[in-house]
């Protein structure tokens, strides 16, 4: 019986900044007793099979870190948990999830570790965690392993629960301007930002795109009719009722025409330079499925062009191409199709691909036709066929756009009332007025499409999403409300209601997930324990909010992550060295360490670590801030407070029983300690910390002296 496994012991989720990395992963112990070692046979035979398998991992391009040492180590027998990691990053890369973090960690157990990677969603990693582990004891045992069908599958979960590439454009250029982004729904519905200050956007929808103005994009005769009689060239035409109609109509407006739906999406349903009764009433029947109505307008000759206009400005532009095909005297027009067309790797259902695959749809039969062709004819050597004349706008042409041009597309996204809009214009050449060669803009599209953009099958790439998030949040603006993040063993929670006692009297609702609930203002959301994820969550997503307070244990960042990805003040009450962290295997004080600077790793640049400074080892976790430092202590004259103090910084202490906030060589006296109700007339240490770090953070968030010692004073806790 063969006993050779990778035995998964533990896996957990972490869904935000953790002692790993700043983006989410996936953590999972697993235990490789039974493949250490591995006899030389097996593992040299495993090693080619991997290598056959997976040459990404032999790439020197690859972003897998130390690859080839891993492999080289398998081939001596010598089987390393990391492998199930880089292999887990190559398949998710395979399938279009580049990039990412990967490490594996030794435990207190020889034999046990944890192997951490990136994860874009909970289930997509998992998936290709538990197919790299079936993949390596494939190797192992020298039994086939269908990647192809691996990859699909990866592939197809991508797309299921992944954010599309439009809507992850705008994340990324959010991140890089440090807005935080929040998965709202399944679906591609984003939070930019926290609190009142957030924005919503849904993909090419930002929360300031009217409903209306959305609902006539939608309806083309009403656009058409708006957009004409603000002077802006359209084709003209009619709703039509029936395929006689659509026939009268034509000859009313004159041939060619083009029949297409009423509000009709993705070109679906549009059939175009139609002349015969014939052509114009069986589009008219395939138009027909694919909207409530059809439309028979003129048809304006050119070439399509997609201009998108974010703001009033445009921002990027794509022209079309036909697409044809040339016969070889020997293949019919549908093989031709399939090799010369749809095996371009630019084409494909996916929504990451430029160029869709062309199916044997009717357009595309009705197109053929009019050349005097079938789907099984065979065109002669040399012979050109036009197969699809719309539907392959891929091209970028942004810097062809003349301006004259630009400044049409601006004034039709406007009279719409589109704020984001993809306007579909015909035009001979993009580069010359519109008027003058008898061009006119077809559609306005509100939520268009990206890709063409981002990801053109020909031409420049724009970074339309930063154009997005510029457009939506003025330069400097990140969206944020206040966000103080408070760790430590003790004193966490009446540090939280501490200082949101000041918050709320300097005027500001706050928001405070702790140990002893959910409160936002004056109102309890929640009971019991909300110092978790999920609560932190719920008060950066409340749009009442103003300051948000959020409390993290030791366990809730083992084992779920911080709920914020950047804070302007993260608090370490203190730390107790001989807490008992076994079950996390967290055994020793530089284990202890990387758990606890995970809070001074998302300090922001202009933001305030505030640290408990009777402690040197709490101390130490100052270098790994990127903003400034506060200490407070019950030494006035602690070495490294003076030393902090001399530099210029900022410190929190007690001298004679007064509460001192010091900044370099200024004082500022408060009250007395004993003044204050908590610290149970200054005979309650503990409690004297939690007031000093409340006091120190208020302070970094710009609260007076006057309104701390004010709000110190008055607090009484419940």
């Amino acid at each position: 019986m063969n006993t050779r496994d990778i035995v998964i012991q533990r896996t957990v989720f972490l869904r935000g900044p953790n002692m790993w990395t700043y983006r989410p992963v996936l953590e999972v112990w697993v235990d490789i007793a039974s493949l250490t070692p591995l006899p030389k046979a097996t593992a040299s035979r495993c090693q080619a099979l991997i290598s056959e398998w997976l040459p990404i991992l032999k790439m020197s391009s690859n972003i897998i870190e130390n690859p080839a040492e891993c492999l080289q180590e398998l081939a001596g027998g010598n089987f390393q948990a990391a492998l199930l990691e880089h292999v887990t990053t190559a398949l998710q890369s395979m399938a279009g999830l580049t990039g990412g973090f990967g490490h594996t960690h030794s435990t207190s157990s020889p034999h046990v570790f944890k192997v951490i990677v990136r994860a874009w969603h909970e289930d997509v990693t998992m998936f290709a965690l538990l197919a790299a582990r079936e993949l390596i004891l494939a190797a192992i045992n020298d039994q086939p392993y269908a990647l192809d069908r691996t990859i699909e599958t990866l592939n197809k979960l991508r797309l299921q629960f992944c954010l599309g590439p439009s809507t992850a454009c705008i994340v990324d250029a959010a991140d890089d301007r440090d807005i935080p982004a929040i998965r709202l729904s399944e679906g591609n519905l984003l939070q930019l930002g926290y609190g009142v200050n957030q924005r919503r956007i849904w993909t090419a929808e930002t929360d300031n795109t009217s409903a209306i103005a959305e609902t006539i994009s939608r309806d083309k005769e009403l656009t058409k009719s708006l957009l004409d009689s603000c002077g802006i060239p359209v084709p003209h035409g009619r709703e039509v009722t029936s395929a006689a109609d659509a026939w009268l109509a034509a000859q009313d407006i004159g041939l060619p025409v083009v029949v297409k739906p009423t509000d009709g999406n993705h070109q679906r349903g549009v059939f175009t330079n139609l002349s015969s009764e014939q052509e114009i009433q069986t589009a008219y029947t395939e138009a027909n499925k694919e909207g409530t109505g059809v439309l028979v307008e003129n048809f304006i000759p050119g070439v399509e062009h997609r201009l998108l206009i974010v703001g009033g400005k445009l921002v990027a532009a794509a022209r079309g191409e036909n697409a044809t095909v040339t016969g070889d005297g020997q293949s019919c027009i549908a093989a031709l199709i399939e090799a010369q067309i749809n095996e371009d790797p630019r084409r494909g259902h996916q929504d990451d691909l430029p160029l869709n695959r062309v199916n044997l749809s009717p357009a595309v039969e009705l197109e053929i036709a009019r050349q005097g062709l079938t789907f099984s004819a065979v065109p002669a050597a040399g012979q050109v066929v036009t197969i699809q004349r719309i539907g392959n706008v891929a091209f970028d042409c942004t810097e062809l756009v003349h301006p004259e041009v630009a400044a049409l597309a601006s004034v039709a996204a406007r009279v719409v009332g589109l704020d984001i809009a993809g306007i579909d214009l015909v035009v001979q050449d993009i580069s010359q007025p519109l008027h003058a060669q008898g061009g006119a803009i077809v559609e306005v599209n509100a939520g268009p499409g990206l890709l063409m953009h981002l990801k053109p099958a020909g031409g420049r790439p724009r970074q339309v999403g930063r154009d997005i998030v510029d457009y939506t949040f003025a330069p400097g603006d990140m969206a944020r409300v206040p966000v103080i993040g408070i760790t430590g063993t003790r004193g966490k929670t009446m540090t939280g209601k501490l200082l949101f006692r000041l918050l709320s009297l300097h005027g500001l609702r706050t928001g405070l997930a702790g140990s002893e609930g959910l409160f936002v203002d004056n109102r309890q959301l929640r009971r019991g324990n909300c110092a978790t994820w999920a609560d932190g969550r719920r008060v950066l997503l409340n749009r009442e909010v103003q300051a948000a307070i959020i409390e993290n244990g030791c366990t809730q960042i083992l084992t779920e992550g911080l709920a914020y990805e950047r804070c302007e003040v993260g608090i370490i009450t203190n730390i107790d060295w001989t807490e008992d962290l076994s079950n996390h295997d967290v055994l020793d004080e530089q284990e202890r360490i990387k758990v606890y600077r995970t809070q001074m790793d998302v300090v922001l640049p202009s933001g305030m670590a505030v640290l408990n400074a009777d402690d040197d080892r709490v101390i130490d976790l100052a270098r790994f801030c990127d903003g400034q430092i506060t200490f407070f202590s019950r030494q006035a004259k602690s070495p490294p407070l003076v030393e902090h103090l001399q530099a210029g910084g900022r410190a929190v202490f007690i001298d004679h029983n007064q509460l001192i906030l010091a900044q370099g060589a200024h004082r500022v006296n408060l009250c007395d300690v004993a003044s204050i109700p908590v610290t149970e007339r200054a005979t309650n240490s503990v409690q004297i910390y939690n007031v000093m770090a409340a006091a120190a953070s208020a302070w970094a968030l710009g609260l007076s002296p006057d309104l701390i010692e004010a709000g110190l004073i008055g607090f009484v806790s419940d």
